[in-house]
């Protein structure tokens, strides 16, 4: 069970948003690269990046504040957001990122997906962001008819390395991890799954933990690392523990 911090970048700052709402930004960090030094040396082993900015473009955006973290850190990092062709998967996997995230392309254009995952195994994750039940696109601005379940299923043989689900009614308003739907859709594909959007407290975590969420990669936490409603020491003993 990994607890991935995030680093959502915005106009090359570190913020967090409220329901996925680009009005809605508080700026935590002015320098992404510090902020990404300080979860390696709180113990963390993998980040979670998402370039705000370039999921609205449909391009990358914030590449230079993502090559400062890159340069600043030792851990793997996973990065969505803007990527919507081969071209920029390969640049970023050549410029240092362990895992890239595709969200509205995995919509548009599942066989990109499949071609990406046979260029780069293990390499390639697909974002499902639901609101409502159904699958949001185009930075969440946009709902389609799909239901989270339905696009897993897409890829069930793809190759696809994990499927990050966020419930966006849930995401920065720290209401709680949506563990019910998360650990549904986990048990109808056989694709890693980790829980995004909601992630409020210790309580959190120690309910990941529990028998019945053992199926899940992980999660995601953002706001409540950065507003110390989670201290980072406690939770990473907790899931330690775990794994032993």
């Amino acid at each position: 069970m990994i607890l991935f911090p995030a680093i959502d970048l915005k106009d090359g700052k570190c913020v967090r948003l409220k329901l996925g709402e680009m009005d809605e930004a508080t700026v935590f960090n002015d320098d992404p690269a510090a902020q990404a030094r300080t979860f390696q040396d709180q113990g963390f082993e993998y980040l979670h990046i998402v370039d705000l900015n370039g999921a609205f473009a449909g391009k990358p955006v914030n590449r230079d504040a993502v090559d400062a973290i890159l340069g600043a850190i030792t851990i793997p990092a996973q990065l969505g957001g803007g990527i919507r062709d081969m071209q920029t998967i390969e640049e970023w996997i050549d410029s240092g990122i362990d895992r890239v995230i595709l969200g509205t392309i995995a919509v548009r254009d599942p066989e990109l997906v499949r071609r990406a995952c046979v260029e780069f195994p293990g390499r390639i994750a697909v974002g499902i962001d639901a609101k409502g039940g159904k699958v949001a696109v185009e930075g969440w601005a946009e709902t389609s008819e799909l239901t989270a379940e339905e696009l897993a299923k897409r890829f069930e043989d793809a190759g696809v390395s994990a499927i990050i689900y966020t419930d966006i009614e849930r995401d920065g308003v720290l209401k709680g991890l949506n563990l019910e739907a998360t650990a549904a859709l986990a048990r109808a594909t056989s694709i890693p799954v980790i829980a995004s959007g909601g992630l409020a407290s210790i309580d959190d975590v120690k309910a990941l933990l529990q028998p019945e969420y053992a199926m899940l990669e992980g999660a995601i936490s953002g706001r409540a690392l950065y507003d110390g409603r989670i201290a980072p020491q406690e939770a990473l003993t907790l899931l330690a523990q775990r794994a032993i």
